[in-house]
């Protein structure tokens, strides 16, 4: 008899990536790390608009999984494509981080007291049309690469400002470079931010068994409410798109959604009331109702 070979984890090589592949390394005993290198992490001169959206952080990886080079594949779900490719499936979801984003800068204790002119570095048209809408006296450039690049790019005085995700920083051991935490009101949150997620083949049942012990419910359903109005609304990394589900201590799940012009000129916002168990209705519902409301060319 042969000692079953360990699961092999695909993740990208970005620092952030692997600390969230070595989570889930740790919860599922032994398992090797295979670094893939996708488009995403190699284009960072341009915004994901002009290359093909997000889906470019995950198409690599995607490839290995279905060609049986790796067996489970961990993502940020805010990255992962709202479509998943056939044959692949998200097998679980880990307890949710803090969704929330921060502004950084060595210029201004928070957003509001940011001067009139300045610069803030994002590549998120979700961040940009908020921030815009909020402050029509700032100016946005894309401002791409992991968190590290673009702490140095801030410190060398590229751009005034930038917007990060808490989560992200608290997984890397830097929240203390965050200089305002944003609350949700001021900026929403991309859908699923904070939360980190576990693919792979929909064959493969002893993964699959596996992955799916390590599903935390609640941040399951908050991600389906959110996952399911993006779906609805169609959206990519093309569209201002934020939401946010939370579910309150008597089990109800409260759904916040918003989607912008880039430019900041226009908001539209609606939210959505239910038990955790109609999750996916309820962001489906929310998703269509700002989908008309906003019409065809809202987005042109």
């Amino acid at each position: 008899m042969t000692d079953t070979p360990p699961l092999r984890i695909g993740t990208r090589a970005s620092p952030l990536a692997l600390v969230q592949a070595h989570e889930v390394q740790g919860l599922l005993g032994p398992a090797s790390i295979v670094e893939i290198k996708t488009t995403g992490d190699k284009v960072l001169d341009r915004p994901l608009k002009e290359i093909g959206g997000k889906g470019l952080f995950s198409k690599e990886i995607d490839e290995a999984l279905l060609a049986g080079r790796i067996d489970l594949a961990v993502h940020s779900l805010k990255d992962l494509e709202t479509w998943l490719p056939d044959g692949t499936c998200l097998a679980c979801v880990l307890e949710r981080e803090d969704p929330r984003d921060v502004f950084v800068s060595p210029k201004a204790d928070s957003l509001d007291a940011l001067p009139s002119g300045s610069v803030i570095g994002t590549s998120s048209l979700r961040r940009q049309a908020q921030i815009l809408h909020r402050r029509n006296d700032l100016s946005v450039e894309v401002f791409r690469g992991n968190v590290q690049t673009r702490m140095k790019k801030l410190a060398d005085g590229v751009v005034d400002a930038t917007l990060l995700a808490l989560a992200g920083l608290n997984r890397l051991g830097l929240a203390d470079v965050a200089t305002e935490i944003l609350e949700t009101d001021v900026l929403l949150p991309a859908v699923a931010q904070g939360a980190i997620g576990i693919t792979c083949r929909a064959d493969d049942e002893t993964t699959l068994a596996l992955l799916t012990a390590l599903d935390h419910a609640p941040s399951r359903y908050r991600i389906s409410a959110e996952r399911a109005m993006l779906e609805a609304l169609d959206g990519s990394c093309q569209t201002p798109i934020g939401g946010l589900a939370e579910i309150d201590d008597d089990g109800t799940l409260r759904l916040r959604g918003l989607v912008a012009r880039a430019d900041g000129s226009e908001v539209l916002t609606g939210a959505r009331t239910g038990s955790v168990v109609d999750a996916v209705e309820l962001g489906r519902d929310l998703g269509d109702e700002l989908r008309q409301r906003a019409g065809p060319d809202f987005f042109e």
